[in-house]
């Protein structure tokens, strides 16, 4: 060990200089393991830290105190445990106390301050709420704390029916069981963009010390208002209010298999087709009830595929159901199968965007009338998903907006473009990693409105003879065909991941010397834009017109044949990803070659972009 004059701490207890005992050389360290160990009252999470103490495993308790879980967009997320590093009781506190003190600065004035929490049913989700609740207690706010599991869309939906400040989700959505996480939606009921964030995170690290009754968190829950009855009230009232032709959904022999995946949607579920008409769904068994260890999945994420969904088709088949329905753990994505004969197709993300847009338009013109004008109208999608809104806004009539990943910028869009104009209607939104936002009623992604929207979808057709696969065949007809291959791979090494988007960025061997093909220029590239640098070759002044973001990467190539290809990083995991898109002319019949053509695309993009022999990449294992 270095240091001249280590200091000593006992196994447990007060920490405290000199005796003997095991010994940290760090004086920086020592600082922040004592600062910790008399700061954190939870057993378990302490125990963690003091054992590494009594190890003398400098470098591990490095890792877990010197950095800490920084407040980003989404706020934050990780696995739990002890430390700084890592979510726990302390992180949550202080978390909180950073969140609530800036939350003073900027409505402290106001006589009604109130702001919305909820949790899901992972591992110490309730407690981290209870602790959340009690900093806001301590500083005035009135507390919305649902007092039993909720799914995250109803956070967002609160804030904006009680016109609370904020709302808090203890949630890691579909992370692994070791996980969990902290996710943030400020007062227009959407999630918060920067600056907030970084203002946050300075908040926070003002805001350390746990304050007094900080540790108390059984006693709030008598004294927050549970918000349960009246959201779900209003929440499933503006689903029966929206559906479109309640006596299908009453008379369809249609069946479908549910599963939320070991998470929180059941009860939701149920809700939500009761109040569409619809006849309850078949439950996966072994999936129906609430379990934080997610037992039956290795992923409880319904986007991995076949892998993730098994069961769900085990069950769809002994109960003859042809549609399969799928959940998160937070029920706010949402996943979809259809057996056609006898073949089970996933449905991914984009196939789903364009199934949910044109149902929503659908449904807007039978509601308004087809000759009314659709130029107040929306559609919003991130720049890594299909195109198929734009290229239907073209021939349609209404307006497409293109928003960088994530929901918090199509929500805070969705929240400009109404108060730039109190006639816009915004029908719909999505990302292509299976999150949807129908309406506006929840600024976010909600895999239970979405879920009863894409079943009465398939009544619909189901009364025409027709599948959702026959449905989606005929948009392509009509708008051309858009086929996409989006995949990963792993990399837990942050240099490495900036070695390979740096290769891209001097593939000439100078500055935004960006590769100009592929295959050696069968497929040449027309345009570059680097979210990152913010250089876009598009532009005329090359400057890119969506955000630029250097602590994240993303660079998006347009190839001459229609392909669109975005590579980027992920902001939640340790993984590399790309999105591909080829958009074939309504007038292309030929879609296996469209299909082939991509995939060849594909290939080279792997092998002469991202290059994954040479940096080690991890292939995804489903």
């Amino acid at each position: 060990m270095n240091g001249s004059q280590p200091t000593k701490f006992p196994s447990s207890g007060t920490p405290y200089l000199g005796g003997d005992g095991p010994r940290i050389g760090s004086p920086k360290l020592t600082l922040r393991l004592r600062e910790y160990l008399n700061w954190d009252k939870n057993p378990k999470f302490r125990s963690e830290i003091e054992n590494l103490f009594t190890a003398e495993d400098e470098v591990t308790l490095g890792s877990l105190l010197l950095p800490r879980l920084e407040f980003g967009t989404a706020g934050i997320r990780g696995k739990m445990g002890g430390g700084y590093a890592q979510m726990n009781d302390l992180v949550i506190i202080q978390t909180s106390q950073g969140l609530c003190s800036y939350l003073m600065s900027l409505f402290g004035g106001r006589e009604q301050r109130s702001v919305v929490i909820g949790y899901d049913g992972r591992h110490n989700s309730r407690r981290f709420a209870g602790l959340t609740a009690r900093a806001m207690i301590a500083k005035g706010f009135k507390v919305y704390l649902f007092q039993r599991c909720v799914p995250t869309p109803f956070i967002p939906f609160a804030v904006t029916l009680f016109k609370s400040v904020c709302g808090i989700m203890i949630t890691a959505s579909h992370n692994p069981k070791e996980d969990n996480g902290y996710k943030v939606y400020w007062e227009n009921g959407a999630q918060i963009v920067s600056p907030h964030d970084k203002k946050i995170q300075d908040s926070i690290l003002r805001n350390t010390e746990p304050w007094d009754q900080a540790w108390e968190e059984e006693s709030v829950w008598l004294l927050t208002d549970n918000p349960i009855e009246e959201v779900e009230a209003k929440y499933f009232e503006q689903i029966k209010n929206s559906v479109l032709y309640p006596e299908l959904n009453s008379k369809t022999s249609l069946e479908f298999t549910y599963t939320p995946m070991h998470g929180v949607g059941a009860k939701f579920i149920e809700q939500g087709f009761t109040a569409a008409g619809l006849k309850l769904p078949h439950h996966v068994p072994d999936q129906v009830e609430i379990n934080p260890n997610f037992p039956t999945v290795k992923f409880p994420n319904p986007e991995e595929g076949k892998s993730a969904l098994k069961l769900a088709i085990e069950t769809a088949n002994s109960k003859n159901c042809s549609i399969i329905v799928a959940n998160d753990p937070d029920a706010d994505r949402l996943a979809v199968a259809e057996k056609v004969n006898d073949v089970w197709k996933i449905f991914n993300g984009n196939e789903l965007g364009a199934l949910l847009g044109w149902w929503s338009l659908f449904v807007h013109k039978e509601k308004n009338g087809e000759s009314k004008d659709l130029s107040d109208c929306y559609m919003l999608a991130s720049t890594v998903s299909s195109k198929i809104l734009r290229t239907m806004a073209e021939k349609e009539g209404f307006n497409f907006i293109e928003t960088l990943t994530g929901f918090k910028w199509m929500g805070n869009k969705t929240v400009d473009l109404m108060k730039a104009n109190k006639k816009s209607e915004i029908l719909f939104a999505f990302e292509e990693a299976i999150g949807f936002m129908i309406g506006t009623a929840v600024l976010d992604k909600d895999g239970i409105s979405a879920g009863v929207r894409l079943a009465e979808l398939a009544v619909y057709l189901n009364s025409k003879g027709l599948t959702l696969h026959d449905q989606l065949k005929t948009i392509y007809e009509i708008y051309g065909y858009h086929v996409s291959e989006n995949s990963y791979y792993i990399c837990r090494d942050p240099e490495i991941i900036k070695s390979i988007f740096d290769a891209l960025r001097s593939y000439g061997g100078e500055e935004n010397a960006y590769p100009t093909s592929l295959m050696g220029g069968k497929y040449n590239v027309t345009s570059v834009r680097d979210l990152t640098t913010g250089f876009d070759s598009a532009q005329p002044d090359n400057k890119p017109l969506l955000p630029v973001s250097k602590n994240s990467q993303m660079i998006t190539f347009e190839f001459e044949n229609g392909l669109t290809a975005t590579l980027r990083t992920s902001g939640t995991e340790p993984k590399v990803k790309y999105y591909t898109e080829l958009r074939g002319a309504p007038e292309e019949r030929d879609w296996n070659k469209v299909t082939e053509t991509l995939h060849e695309m594909v290939e080279a993009i792997i092998s002469e972009f991202f290059q994954p022999t040479k940096y080690g990449l991890e292939a995804r294992s489903d």
